[in-house]
């Protein structure tokens, strides 16, 4: 069987955890922690990097940050994990939910201005598949606007805009090291704050409302409750199995941008033919190989795809489905139908990535999707 995914182990995570026991200082905030947050910090310039738990922790610290009250608006894409959007939703925010582009799962941009009006108060941004967003033009509409750009770049580490690292252009990123990403810890997330005027107050939301961090550091001569927070720490274990990856962040990707031009050139025939859609780079986004995903038809198409490669051996999954339509929001949701977002939960298909699949795999991928079009072509 060819796994969608399967989580890569580099060999160096347990040394590293092992010198947590040895350490005893196994909660948060500890070396290793400090270790991975200074790394991002250094090589992608981020103004302050704090680690969580998940992706969805960071997601919440970011809706708490910029203040969510009931009856504030948000615009954010329907195509997206529920992980986007629920931490608004926990804090009251009504979700303006915006369709997908037509040359990718992304945000249509045209579409965000007609959403805002009095009650908008952020804009979340997905960059799918770690490929960008035009940054430019989100960051002209919210300056104009006066609205705050959250960047959920949970598919992002090592993926840029114009030369600048995704989670680095909006106010606050988020990203994710959930088994499936890039560079992984099991669980985890991280929140990366590009405002100055937001640094602050997130260490002390991410202390659980307290100013510990700063009394630690000899800012304060004790430290007490000052705001509302929670646990959002990871343990120093998950921060030291996170920095083996790190170490590691450069051979992956290599490897896995590997992969990901011998699924694109292997499909390049279909989809000259118009049988499938392959990813569409802009000129302004870098690809970090956080998956390889072909667009087909229709659903059913789709459907017979996916059972002929698991007949094969090859195990692929659809995506998100839209948050627009499911059973928690469809009551509340009042605006515009969104057909490309309804496309991509109907059609799009990820292929295995992952650091071990090997290029002759990959190849084999191919050839399947290749043989499944040409019987189907023979047929018509």
């Amino acid at each position: 069987m060819i796994n969608f995914n399967k989580p890569y182990i580099t060999g160096k995570e347990i040394g590293h955890m092992k010198q947590v026991l040895a350490s005893r200082h196994v909660s948060g905030n500890g070396d290793y922690t400090k270790k991975c947050q200074a790394f991002f910090e250094q090589r992608y310039n981020f103004k302050k990097c704090l680690l969580t738990t998940s992706c969805t922790d960071a997601l919440e610290m970011a809706s708490i940050l910029i203040d969510i009250k009931p009856g504030d608006e948000i615009i954010a894409p329907s195509y997206t994990f529920v992980s986007t959007i629920n931490p608004f939703v926990l804090r009251g925010a009504k979700i303006m939910f915006v369709d997908s582009s037509s040359e990718n799962p992304n945000i249509d941009i045209t579409q965000i201005e007609p959403h805002i009006n009095e009650k908008t108060k952020a804009i979340v941004i997905v960059h799918y598949a770690g490929i960008a967003v035009d940054m430019d033009k989100v960051m002209d509409i919210a300056n104009r606007h006066n609205l705050i750009v959250i960047e959920d770049a949970a598919h992002c580490v090592d993926s840029y805009y114009k030369n600048k690292p995704l989670g680095s252009i909006g106010h606050i990123g988020t990203f994710s090291f959930h088994e499936t990403k890039n560079i992984i810890s099991g669980e985890g997330g991280m929140l990366v704050i590009n405002d100055p005027r937001f640094i602050e107050r997130a260490e002390i939301i991410w202390e659980k409302g307290t100013n510990r961090a700063a009394f630690f550091r000899g800012e304060v001569n004790k430290y007490g409750w000052v705001d509302v927070g929670s646990s959002f720490l990871p343990s120093e274990i998950t921060a030291a199995f996170l920095y083996a990856q790190i170490e590691c962040l450069d051979k992956i990707q290599e490897k896995r941008k590997k992969l990901w031009n011998v699924y694109h050139k292997g499909l390049r025939k279909l989809g000259k033919k118009g049988r499938i859609t392959l990813p569409a780079l802009p000129d302004y986004a870098t690809n970090n190989a956080h998956m390889y995903y072909i667009v087909c038809n229709n659903l059913d198409e789709r459907s017979e795809l996916i059972k002929h490669l698991k007949d094969n051996n090859i195990y692929t999954v659809f995506h998100y489905l839209s948050l627009h339509k499911s059973p928690y929001y469809l009551d509340k949701y009042h605006g515009n139908n969104l057909p490309l977002t309804d496309k991509y939960s109907d059609c799009l298909l990820r292929l295995p990535m992952y650091y071990e699949l090997k290029t002759s795999e990959a190849k084999f991928v191919c050839d399947k999707i290749n043989e499944f079009f040409a019987r189907k072509d023979s047929t018509q």
